[in-house]
């Protein structure tokens, strides 16, 4: 069956990529063309961090648990999709691991799995992450110096793009964002996947 196929269950959408790069708002852009529900990965994220700071054991815990069972639940309901985004280092096999815990549910009801990769250049992806929304959605985020710091840490010690190892896959597109809009690659991936 090809991805683009009809399948038994809901559709999941991952989108991956570096910080700041647009995964949200293309989510959301996705979102109000198909009607698939958004979860970003600060929807888990923020109310943890009011009880305990980014990457303690706890923290980790609560978080992969709130992502898992959201997205368990959703497998097994009625709705007709969900995009999910997640900053994945491609040289952290944890990484890989993670996110096909959070898609197994998917797999196993016999529902679509689907990835879009975004990338765009480090400098877009500075000015993006003082965009409105973002600091909206992400109030963590919201102090500036930080979280520029924090970008600019995670480029240097982390491969937060792919290379070519998922050229050809009919469930993979990779799409360089840094010079279209959210509509623009919204569309695209629409369009790639017959998400309409």
């Amino acid at each position: 069956m090809s991805a683009a196929a009809n399948s038994n269950g809901p559709t999941l959408l991952c989108i991956i990529g570096p910080p700041a790069v647009g995964k949200m708002t293309v989510g959301y852009e996705i979102s109000r063309l198909t009607g698939m529900k958004v979860f970003h990965n600060h929807v888990a994220i923020e109310p943890v961090l009011r009880f305990f700071e980014f990457g303690t054991e706890p923290y980790a815990r609560l978080v992969g648990e709130f992502r898992r069972r959201v997205l368990e639940e959703v497998a097994a309901s009625d709705l007709p999709g969900l995009v999910f985004t997640f900053v994945q280092a491609f040289d952290v096999p944890a990484d890989a691991a993670e996110l096909e815990s959070y898609v197994a549910p998917f797999r196993t009801r016999g529902g679509r799995v689907l990835f879009l990769e975004l990338s765009a250049s480090q400098e877009v992806r500075l000015r993006r992450n003082e965009g409105e929304l973002r600091l909206a959605e992400k109030p963590s985020k919201r102090d500036l110096d930080w979280s520029r710091q924090n970008l600019l840490e995670l480029d240097a010690r982390f491969q937060l793009n792919s290379h070519s190892e998922f050229e050809g896959r009919p469930d993979y597109l990779r799409i360089d964002n840094t010079e279209l809009s959210a509509a623009e690659v919204a569309k695209l991936t629409i369009d790639h996947f017959d998400l309409g």
